[in-house]
């Protein structure tokens, strides 16, 4: 197996990570700042590796 197809797999995995803590709010206060934080370094890093990792496949 590639280095790029692991690094696209890996971009999906962050995507999902990402996605699971977007979605995981309280009910009455709603998302916290950290929680917002965490989830848009993780949508970076996953798009990141993506595109690396596509790129690699190129």
């Amino acid at each position: 197996m590639s280095s790029g197809v692991v690094l696209v797999v890996l971009g999906g995995f962050l995507i999902g990570g990402a996605w699971s803590i977007w979605k995981a709010d309280h009910d009455t206060k709603g998302r916290t700042g950290p929680q917002v934080g965490f989830a848009v370094l993780l949508l970076v890093a996953a798009l990141l590796a993506t595109v690396a990792g596509v790129l690699r496949l190129v």
